[in-house]
């Protein structure tokens, strides 16, 4: 289902030196504002480290009604109970991702800055596709870079949700609200924002609430 308004789709950072220490912040950022999903994505790392940070954090974020969303790995995400998996172009189909995790699982996948490569993963039974990244990021490598309006032309013609991801911030927010987006995904914007994760989420909240 579309989202009514856009919603806030947070992402860890790709390593957590201190797992407690993360584990608090996350209690605090998710009490501040809603939150529809959590993304543990932590590259590189041992199947070890990522169970280890599924099984500290997916309790703190579906005990608040939050999704929790793995990052590549369908088979341990379905082995860890997590609500869903996120695929990129080079991991895991979202065919096979569905097979290994059920009807129920949410599953979504990176497109870049091609409506041809999310077109594909709806047809194929995504329950959202991601564009990005928007702007410079220092989480990952990238080298796409779309324009805001592929989430205006996606919404135009297509029901599967939209994420926007890459590089948002309190700053750079509310032109991809208003480009149409249905959820933005943020990493460094909210671990790394300089007043705290739950300052961040708050903020992002005022930005996500639709006028009265």
């Amino acid at each position: 289902m579309r989202a009514s308004e856009c919603q806030l789709y947070l992402i860890t950072p790709p390593s957590i030196a201190d797992l407690e220490r993360f584990a608090f912040a996350l209690e605090q950022a998710l009490d501040a504002g809603p939150v529809a999903a959590l993304q543990i994505r932590l590259k590189p790392a041992e199947d070890a480290s990522v169970t280890s940070a599924v099984r500290r954090l997916a309790p703190i974020a579906q005990s608040r009604g939050v999704a929790v969303i793995l990052n590549d790995r369908p088979d341990l995400a379905a082995a860890l109970g997590c609500d869903g998996v996120h695929v990129g172009q080079s991991d895991a189909s979202v065919a096979s991702a569905r097979r290994i995790m059920g009807k129920s699982a949410m599953i979504g996948a990176t497109c870049h800055d091609s409506r041809h490569l999310a077109m594909e993963a709806a047809e194929a039974g995504a329950d959202y596709v991601a564009f990005g990244a928007f702007f410079p990021t220092s989480t990952k490598e990238t080298v796409h870079r779309p324009d805001p309006e592929i989430l205006t032309i996606w919404q135009e013609v297509m029901e599967v949700p939209c994420v926007a991801i890459g590089g948002i911030t309190i700053e750079n927010a509310a032109a991809l609200v208003e480009a149409g987006a249905d959820f933005l995904a943020v990493s460094q914007g909210v671990w790394g924002h300089p007043i705290g994760p739950a300052a961040a989420v708050g903020q992002f909240t005022k930005i996500l609430t639709p006028s009265p």
